[in-house]
C-alpha cells in the first residue's frame, strides 16, 4: 500500500502580509502532478487545511481545485483530510457522507459520544486490509463527554488522547496507520527540545503535549501540526512538514512529499519527493552593499551588519528595488551596547510559577486555584 502523507497547508496563510496563494498554487499543482506520475492508493492530509478557522472565499476556492486535481489523478485512490488546530472542526466536517461517496474523507471532529469511535478507512491490497484511523486534532473539552474528566477536574491533553486510543479495537495482526494532529513528544521527551517554528501555535507550558508511547500500536503514524519535517524518535512515526516555508524560521528546510509504503506486516519504507517553491524564503546577512549584491525574487529577510548608521529611507528603498518581495530588514545589535543582569524568557518558566512570580506571596490554596485556572483557560485558548 503507498500513501502520499501531507500535512500543514495553512491555504490563506500571509508571509509579512505577503498573498502566498500563488505560491501555494504552485506547489499544489506538483503534488498533483506526482500523485498522477506515483497513483498512490491513498492521499493523506494531517490537518491544518486552512490557515484560519473562517478561511477566506479564495482561500476555500484554492482548497477546491487542490482537491478535485488530487481526485482526477488518482481516481480510485482514496483521499483522507483531518482538521487541525487552525482549522474549524464543524466546517471541515461539512458534506461528510456524501464525499465519501467520492472516495474523499474530510473528517473534522473526533468522536462526540459513547457510541462513536475514531473514524476508520480500510484498504485493500495483496497484503491484505490497512486500516487508517483519522483523529481530527483533539482538545480535552471536545471529548469529555466520550472518555470522562479526570477526578480533580479538567483532563490534560496526553490523558484525553490516551484515553481515546484505549476505547479502540485495533488489530494488531493487520496493518495500522494513525492520522493525527497534536503535538507528539518520544516517550520520556521533553518538550522544550522540539524545535519549533515561527509559524506554529505554541502553548504556555506546551500544556498540549502527548507522550507518544501508545503510536507503538500503529504500523505508521502520519502526524501533522510541527512545520519542519522530522521523526518521533521512530522514522515510522513522522511529522512531514508543511509543504511550503510558513515563516522565515523556516529558510533554507528542504520540503516534500513523504511517500510512504507499507508491504508485508512490520515492512514499512519511505521517500521523500521534493517540491520547489515558486520563491524560496531566504535570510541574507551582510553590510549593505553585499546584501544588494544578491538582488532576486525571492521572499527575503535582511540582517545588516553595517557598523555605521545608514540613512533608512534610502536603506530601504534601495532595498526594496533589489528585493520586490522583501518581507523585512533588521540590524545586528549595534557595538559597545551592554546588556546587565538576565531576564528570564517567559519560555523559561511554567505558567503557574510566571503567575506566582508576577502576584507574589500566594498561599498552597490560592496557587492550587491558579493552576486549575490555568489549566482551564489553556484548554480553551489553544
Amino acid at each position: 500500500m503507498k500513501f502520499f502523507h501531507l500535512s500543514d497547508l495553512h491555504i490563506g496563510l500571509r508571509l509579512y502580509n505577503r498573498d502566498l496563494s500563488e505560491d501555494q498554487s504552485f506547489v499544489f499543482d506538483q503534488i498533483i502532478q506526482a500523485a498522477a506520475e506515483e497513483q498512490p492508493g491513498a492521499v493523506v492530509i494531517a490537518g491544518d487545511v486552512y490557515d484560519k478557522a473562517i478561511p477566506s472565499a479564495e482561500a476555500v476556492s484554492l482548497f477546491d481545485r487542490f482537491l478535485s486535481g488530487l481526485h482526477q489523478a488518482i481516481p480510485q485512490g482514496e483521499i483522507m483530510v483531518i482538521s487541525g488546530n487552525h482549522d474549524s472542526g464543524p466546517r471541515v466536517n461539512l458534506y461528510r457522507g456524501v464525499l465519501q461517496r467520492q472516495h474523499i474523507h474530510m473528517i473534522g471532529l473526533p468522536p462526540q459520544t459513547q457510541s462513536e469511535f475514531i473514524e476508520q478507512v480500510t484498504l485493500t491490497d495483496p497484503f491484505g486490509p490497512v486500516h487508517f484511523y483519522l483523529l481530527p486534532f483533539v482538545r480535552p473539552s471536545m471529548v469529555s463527554a466520550v472518555v470522562g474528566k479526570a477526578e480533580e477536574g479538567s483532563l490534560s491533553y496526553d490523558e484525553a488522547l490516551h484515553r481515546l486510543i484505549q476505547r479502540e479495537t485495533i488489530d494488531q495482526s493487520a496493518r495500522n496507520v494513525l492520522v493525527s494532529h497534536q503535538f507528539y513528544l518520544p516517550p520520556g521527551g521533553d518538550a522544550a527540545s522540539v524545535a519549533r517554528m515561527d509559524s506554529e501555535t505554541v502553548t504556555v507550558g506546551n500544556i498540549d503535549a502527548v507522550s507518544g508511547d501508545f503510536l507503538e500500536l500503529f504500523d505508521y503514524a502520519a502526524l501533522g501540526h510541527i512545520h519542519k519535517p522530522m521523526s518521533l524518535g521512530d522514522s515510522r512515526f513522522r511529522y512531514c512538514g508543511t509543504p511550503l516555508a510558513c515563516s522565515v524560521s523556516e529558510a533554507g528546510q528542504e520540503k516534500g512529499i513523504a511517500v510512504i509504503s507499507l508491504e508485508e506486516k512490520g515492512v514499512c519504507s519511505m521517500k521523500t519527493i521534493p517540491l520547489v517553491p515558486l520563491r524560496q524564503v531566504r535570510v541574507l546577512q551582510g553590510s549593505l552593499l553585499e546584501v544588494l549584491s544578491q538582488g532576486c525574487e525571492d521572499y527575503v529577510s535582511v540582517v545588516l551588519t553595517d557598523p555605521t548608521d545608514l540613512d533608512v529611507f534610502d536603506t530601504q528603498d534601495r532595498l526594496r528595488a533589489a528585493f520586490p518581495n522583501l518581507l523585512e530588514v533588521r540590524r545586528n545589535t549595534l557595538p559597545g551596547v551592554e546588556r546587565r543582569g538576565q531576564i528570564a524568557s517567559a519560555q523559561e518558566m511554567d505558567p503557574l510559577a510566571l503567575c506566582s512570580a508576577f502576584l507574589g506571596g500566594l498561599e498552597e490554596a490560592e496557587k492550587a486555584l491558579l493552576q486549575e485556572v490555568i489549566n482551564t483557560l489553556g484548554e480553551v485558548c489553544v
